[in-house]
């Protein structure tokens, strides 16, 4: 019995260093074929990303000061302000999550919902050079400085994820990685579209110093 009963012991005895050249030679085996470049590339895809998101929501939160400060000077420029606000009522209703890197179709609404917002506030800029004592005002000055900081962060903040997932999606559909990808089920992340970047890298510059139009006369008559 007690021959029997070490035999148990010995088999024990070899179970660890047995485990633990497997998993060595997993680990090595998982290296070659690109699973530790697969899981760097992934973080890197997630952090980018959430530096787009807090640029996104750092524009979001200039809006409604932005707009009653132009509003108190420009009340007839309704239209605009009015295009405005509701471009980033339809970004708030989207809910920016690092899951909208899985779903395609949330990504591509989120994408148009900022691109929206990107164009009605560079219409609201344009506009406001018609009005000497907005661009005055040094509450407006402030937030136009807020803002254009703000598009070139973001800017900053789109290229790097652009270029992260550009990198990524390029390792998980190449030989043997994309066998890898499979097996651990990393899938394609959506990117940005690139058609527009040069125009969307550009925001619009107020320039304080130049003479504006004049604004209209209320009730002018030809």
């Amino acid at each position: 019995m007690r021959h029997h009963s070490s035999v148990p012991h010995a088999m024990a005895a070899w179970t660890f260093p047995i485990r633990a050249a497997l998993l060595a030679v997993l680990a090595f085996a998982l290296s070659g074929c690109g699973y530790n470049a697969i899981q760097v590339q992934d973080e890197q895809v997630k952090a980018s990303w959430s530096e787009v998101l807090n640029q996104y929501q750092r524009r979001a939160d200039l809006v409604p000061n932005l707009v009653n400060t132009v509003k108190g000077y420009a009340n007839q420029e309704r239209d605009v302000l009015t295009r405005v606000t509701e471009a980033r009522a339809q970004v708030g209703s989207i809910r920016a999550t690092p899951e909208l890197l899985s779903d395609p179709q949330a990504f591509a609404k989120f994408e148009a919902a900022q691109a929206q917002l990107t164009s009605s506030l560079s219409r609201l800029l344009v506009v406001s050079e018609n009005y000497p004592q907005l661009k005055s005002d040094a509450n407006f000055r402030d937030l136009q400085a807020q803002l254009e900081g703000t598009e070139n962060r973001i800017t900053v903040a789109r290229n790097r994820y652009i270029r992260s997932v550009q990198a990524y999606n390029t390792t998980i559909r190449s030989f043997p990685s994309n066998l890898t990808a499979m097996a651990f089920g990393y899938q394609e992340k959506p990117n940005f579209s690139v058609a527009n970047e040069a125009e969307i890298s550009k925001p619009p510059r107020v320039d304080f110093g130049a003479t504006p139009a004049p604004a209209p006369a209320a009730g002018a008559s030809n």
